[in-house]
């Protein structure tokens, strides 16, 4: 490295943890030797969020939350997303890499889960990080719901109506909790709204918040593995632990596999 770049580095540092967190969560951040498959989807998980977001921001450069009928009859909502489909140069791309990334988050978050309860990731003592996955799956149901209801098209309509219908059922606060949810009587254009402004600001916010949460909770009481040896009891001089090996270069190698291969499964889909 230059000494102009370490120069710029050192300053960094000296006013942000620059460094430090680059070694505790990834160069010096020890993980079981034994990862296997089943390890590749928190990786991935945290991929899709990025594609989400990444094409989600694109998509709203575009979109109108407007129920309102337009000259042609059609509501504004659907023919924004009309023509985001038609007009906008690579619009159908970013539609569909959105719409095939909130399917392929689930699968993902799935088979993440799966993993979890397979080599038992909930026991102690890491309780807190299974919060944290609950919380985020409850999120990702919302954030889900919500964006379902967007293209204002008939699936979306009646999606929402029985699906806020179910609050409805709860005793005493349903029927008010419903008309607060929808923000009218029946699904209209407050619905819409309020389900845009959530979707796109409140749960993402919340979502990112968590999965930080979730991975400084996971790096703090560290990774599970297949055969449930705890490499942070077994120390070496170094402080290292003897049973594990850094993050960097071994996992992120390893992850960048899985990547690739969920890149082309993704992609196939896509086109």
């Amino acid at each position: 490295m230059t000494t102009k770049a370490q120069a710029v580095i050192d300053w960094v540092d000296e006013r942000f943890p620059l460094t430090s967190s680059i070694k505790g969560h990834l160069t010096e951040y020890y993980a079981p030797k034994n990862f296997n498959f089943w390890y590749f989807f928190g990786s991935l998980a945290l991929l899709v969020l990025v594609i989400q977001i990444v094409t989600g921001i694109f998509l709203v450069m575009h979109y109108k939350p407007d129920a309102s009928l337009n000259a042609a009859g059609v509501p504004v909502a659907f023919a924004s997303v009309e023509y985001i489909m038609r007009d906008v140069p690579g619009g159908w791309l970013i539609r569909y890499m959105h719409s095939t990334g909130a399917s392929a988050f689930f699968i993902v978050v799935y088979l993440h889960m799966f993993r979890g309860l397979l080599y038992g990731s909930y026991r102690k003592p890491r309780e807190l990080i299974w919060i944290f996955g609950t919380l985020i799956f409850l999120a990702l149901m919302a954030e889900a719901f919500m964006g379902y209801l967007l293209p204002w098209g008939q699936m979306s309509f009646w999606g929402a109506q029985v699906i806020v219908n179910l609050f409805s059922a709860i005793p005493v606060i349903g029927p008010d909790l419903s008309v607060v949810i929808r923000g009218d009587f029946v699904v209209s254009d407050a619905t819409l709204n309020r389900f845009f402004s959530f979707h796109v600001i409140a749960v993402p916010l919340i979502l990112i918040g968590l999965v930080a949460a979730h991975i400084v909770a996971l790096h703090e009481v560290g990774s599970n593995n297949p055969d449930g040896v705890e490499i942070k009891k077994k120390k070496g001089a170094d402080g290292h632990p003897l049973d594990g090996i850094p993050f960097h270069p071994y996992y992120t190698v390893k992850d960048i596999v899985g990547v690739v291969g969920f890149l082309i499964v993704f992609s196939f889909i896509v086109f």
